[in-house]
């Protein structure tokens, strides 16, 4: 029986007593009072078990509650430390790549300028190849024009 049923109880009890004349007393029924009083202690023990009992769960749901809060904060903090990481692997990788990028224009600019220096030099050469060639070609026919000015010998 619960606690507070058989407060009640012994509330009414003391309640509903006969007065005793002329004084603030009551009668009462003392097997009656010595029953409740022995169920109280019988249902006070088993109540008090049962308040430990939920004290219990609640702690223990409480700390549950408390590792499963750390289990996800340890979990936040592990993916924001990968998020970083793989933040800077990409950050690193782009500086990487800009490198790479300027140094193949750099490098390609080094091939056209090398290129063009060389076409220049091939252009050069066959531009005084073909000058002398030219020379040639007039002297050869400044030859041919004066054979022709001289009179043919007969012979």
């Amino acid at each position: 029986m619960d606690v507070l049923v058989l407060i009640d109880k012994l509330d009414d009890l003391v309640h509903n007593a006969k007065p005793v004349p002329l004084t603030d007393q009551v009668r009462v029924d003392k097997e009656e009072i010595y029953d409740i009083l022995d169920q109280m202690r019988a249902t006070i023990p088993e109540e008090i078990k049962q308040a430990r009992w939920i004290v219990k769960e609640r702690q223990e749901m409480l700390a549950e509650a408390k590792r499963e809060a750390e289990r996800i904060v340890k979990e936040a903090r592990d993916r924001q430390d990968r998020l970083i990481s793989e933040e800077e692997i990409t950050r690193h990788a782009e500086r990487a790549a800009e490198d790479i990028i300027e140094d193949a224009h750099a490098r390609g600019r080094e091939i056209r300028l090398g290129a063009e220096d060389y076409a220049d030099e091939v252009l050069n050469t066959l531009e005084v190849n073909l000058s002398k060639f030219i020379a040639a070609v007039r002297r050869g026919r400044e030859r041919l024009a004066g054979r022709e000015e001289e009179p043919a010998e007969v012979g």
